[in-house]
């Protein structure tokens, strides 16, 4: 028999039963819709986070003081946490080759003050270098200079959320003193808003002064609390970690069976565990879907069961006059299939406009991929073949004459 005549056979079954073959179909859908939109969801989080990490400074890299992998993670003593200074830095600014960019970096918490407004906040000490290496910019007025570092100069650029909240009344900021703690600093500039980074925390409450002006006149301290530099490009990290780690070994004096007395971190590591942390959630949400494309299968095994029992005598008639037993089990399969497809294409578009609500209504990021419509379409097609087999072969292997008597 020719397929477009089974194609019309099983079109014309179907339609006898639209209700039990929507019902039959839901399973698919909703197993197809759910695939998809937690895909969606699972990787527009993936490049949610790569953009956050990239604006923070995908080539970053953190030098810190002790060394937190010999002390299982727990916060070393004060004497190991000041094993950085300021010839670590200058020695890493004039000897690395693989390193663009270098930053001492010392910060502390306290109450910046304008007037009566006051907001808790934490200052930066840094050099201009580190705004390059943190992706940041200023957006109205100017960074401090060299000889503002060289002075200890009282000067200092303000994030957004710093401004709002010491002028609130909208003024400008720049050339105006505010004070952290009792200590009065000169507004040289503002910092362009970067909003919340993937750990949710405010990139804009901060506040930017030279580091020697941090470390002389509100710490009171010669040790730096870390270092951040930046490679010449995302893939020599490495190289420029393996660096950094000879330098320091060699201005520290430590010998061949010594431990560091840092600890190096960069964006990469960072961004290869939020990667991996996001393929797991991704494959166990498309797992947790999946189960729903597994109901949707067996609910189509079931029903094709009922419907050879229903036209067992149907069965008997056609082949009594000639159909094959291959016939039988292609038209059934077709049917199964349809059901699949049909099913499949309607998750699709349903998956889809799951997955803009969820960007609409929850604000969550989504990216819908190629892979995952085109692999819905398999998995469907592969689950009307499998799910349909059995009960088409039982069709196919029925005796006509029994089939004939079958009330």
């Amino acid at each position: 028999m020719k397929f477009a005549n089974l194609f019309k056979i099983a079109l014309k079954a179907l339609n006898n039963n639209k209700l039990r073959c929507f019902l039959t179909m839901l399973g698919i859908i909703i197993g197809v819709a759910s695939v998809i939109t937690m895909l969606a969801i699972g990787q527009g989080s993936k490049d949610s986070i790569k953009a956050q990490i990239s604006e923070m400074g995908s080539n970053m890299i953190m030098v810190h003081p002790g060394n937190m992998q010999r002390s299982g993670g727990v916060r070393p003593s004060a004497e190991a946490m000041q094993t950085l200074r300021i010839a670590d830095y200058e020695a890493l600014r004039d000897q690395s080759s693989y390193l663009a960019d270098v930053s001492p970096v010392v910060n502390t918490g306290g109450q910046m003050v304008n007037g009566n407004n006051n907001w808790p906040s934490t200052i930066y000490g840094v050099t201009p270098e580190y705004m390059d290496i943190r992706k940041m910019s200023v957006d109205e007025g100017s960074i401090f200079s060299e000889s503002d570092i060289k002075s200890a100069a009282k000067v200092c650029l303000l994030g957004k959320t710093v401004v709002d909240n010491l002028f609130p009344d909208g003024q400008d900021p720049v050339g105006k003193v505010v004070r952290f703690g009792k200590i009065p600093f000169t507004v040289i500039g503002t910092l362009t808003p970067k909003g919340t980074n993937s750990m949710g925390m405010d990139q804009d409450d901060v506040v930017i002064a030279p580091y020697t002006t941090v470390m002389k006149r509100i710490l009171a301290q010669d040790y730096l609390g870390s270092i951040y530099a930046s490679a010449l490009s995302e893939d020599m990290s490495d190289e420029a970690q393996t660096e950094i780690t000879e330098i320091l070994r060699e201005q520290h004096r430590l010998k061949a069976d010594d431990d560091d007395d840092f600890t190096i971190r960069s964006q990469q590591e960072l961004s290869e565990m939020m990667n991996s942390t996001g393929d797991m959630m991704t494959i166990l949400l498309a797992c947790i879907a999946g189960i729903s494309l597994l109901v949707g299968g067996i609910g189509i095994m079931n029903i094709m069961y009922v419907s050879v029992t229903e036209r067992t005598r149907e069965i008997g008639l056609r082949m009594s006059i000639g159909a094959r037993g291959i016939d039988i089990l292609s038209q059934f399969l077709i049917e199964s299939v349809i059901i699949s497809v049909t099913g499949g294409v309607i998750g699709v578009a349903v998956g889809v406009f799951a997955s803009w609500m969820v960007n609409v209504i929850a604000r969550w990021p989504v990216s819908i991929q190629a892979y995952s419509v085109i692999l819905s379409f398999i998995v469907c097609t592969v689950t009307g073949v499998f799910f349909g087999w059995y009960p088409a072969r039982k069709a196919s292997n029925l005796d006509p004459i029994e089939a004939l008597r079958y009330e």
